[in-house]
């Protein structure tokens, strides 16, 4: 599985922005697809997740209500519909994924699971 981030750049607090991940691979739409963020000197967090048939997603509490993940199996491709972002949403977002195996079984709490594919970061700076 090969990810892909893009969308990333400069918003305003209170504008708006969505952040693409396409996937490749021949079971690229069988996996649980996740969005990281990083800030540095921080460890990298969970932001979201949707299940393999984008029934099922899982928020950090810092940006329930405002950000929406969703997925469109026929395109591949995994948003995060950034709505209202705040000057602590800065950082790098990575999407990732794990295993098949994984992805077959959805877990309440999305960061139990190990994600081992990575795609690379795309910087989200929002200004205050």
């Amino acid at each position: 599985v090969q990810l892909q981030a893009s969308g990333g750049g400069l918003v305003q607090a209170g504008d708006s922005l969505r952040l693409s991940c396409a996937a490749s691979g021949r079971t690229a739409s069988r996996c649980t697809i996740g969005w990281f963020r990083q800030i540095p000197g921080k460890e990298r967090e969970l932001v979201a997740a949707v299940s393999l048939s984008g029934r099922n997603t899982w928020y950090v509490e810092s940006v329930k209500g405002r950000f929406t993940i969703s997925r469109a199996n026929a395109k591949n491709t995994v948003y995060l519909q950034m709505n209202s972002p705040k000057s602590e949403d800065t950082a790098v977002y990575y999407c990732a994924a794990p295993d098949v195996i994984s992805s077959s079984r959805w877990e309440a709490d999305a960061r139990s699971y190990e994600y081992k594919y990575w795609g690379q970061g795309t910087q989200v700076t929002v200004s205050s």
